[in-house]
C-alpha cells in the first residue's frame, strides 16, 4: 500500500471479528513497531502480546468484568483477537545513558534529569508505527488507555516492576459495522493552521 495511503486511511477501529490474525502478518505489524526510533537506541520498548480469547481475557476480566459488558458501546471491542500492551523501561534509558558514549549528556544521572520521557515518547513512536502496520496490512486497530486499570492490568499480566505503560491496541479484521468514536466529527485544522512556518 502507499505510505500517503497508509497515513490518510489509518482509524481507529472498535468493532473486530474473532477472525485469528495469521503469525506471519502478525510479527509484521509487531516488528514495525521494534523499527521506530529509540533515542541512543536504548531498547527501552516492550510488547506484552495477547492472542486468542483465553489471552485477551485475563485482559478484559480486569479492565471491563462481565457484569459491566452489557451497557458497552462497543461490544465487539471485546472480539479483537489481539491485544498489544506497550511498556516503557525508563530504566533502560537511564542506563543507555550512563555509558561512556552517552554519559556527557548527565541523563544517566536517573528519570528526573530528562527534560522529556523519552522512555515515553519513544514507546508512542512505536504503538503508532504499529497502528500503521495494521493499516497496511489491512487490518483494524485501535488504541486506547488503561486509565484506573493500569496497577491491575499490570499485575494480571506478570509485568516487572518499573515498566510503565502508555496503553493497548486491540488488532483484528474490522466487522464493518463500527461507529466510529464521539470526537470523529472534530474538523482537523488545515495545513496553515497546523504548521507555523519560520516561528510561532
Amino acid at each position: 500500500m502507499d505510505f500517503r495511503a497508509v497515513v490518510i486511511g489509518r482509524r481507529m477501529c472498535r468493532s473486530f471479528t474473532t477472525e485469528p490474525i495469521v503469525r506471519e502478518v502478525l510479527d509484521r505489524v509487531l516488528d514495525a513497531g521494534r523499527r521506530a526510533p529509540a533515542a541512543g537506541n536504548s531498547d527501552g520498548t516492550h510488547l506484552v502480546v495477547l492472542e486468542g480469547p483465553h489471552e485477551t481475557a485475563r485482559y478484559w476480566d480486569v479492565t471491563l468484568p462481565p457484569a459491566r459488558r452489557a451497557g458497552f458501546r462497543w461490544p465487539h471491542l471485546l472480539d479483537a483477537p489481539v491485544l498489544v500492551v506497550p511498556l516503557a523501561d525508563p530504566s533502560a534509558y537511564v542506563d543507555r545513558y550512563s555509558e561512556p558514549d552517552k554519559a556527557h549528556t548527565g541523563l544517566g544521572a536517573g528519570p528526573a534529569a530528562w527534560p522529556t520521557p523519552y522512555w515515553t515518547v519513544d514507546t508512542a513512536f512505536a504503538a503508532m508505527s504499529i497502528l500503521l502496520a495494521a493499516e497496511d496490512e489491512g487490518l483494524g486497530a485501535l488504541f486506547f488507555g488503561l486509565f484506573e486499570h493500569e496497577h491491575a492490568v499490570l499485575a494480571a499480566l506478570g509485568v516487572p516492576t518499573g515498566l510503565e505503560p502508555i496503553g493497548t491496541i486491540a488488532l483484528g479484521r474490522p466487522r464493518g459495522d463500527d461507529r466510529p468514536g464521539r470526537s470523529a466529527g472534530r474538523p482537523r485544522p488545515s495545513l496553515a493552521e497546523y504548521a507555523h512556518r519560520g516561528g510561532w
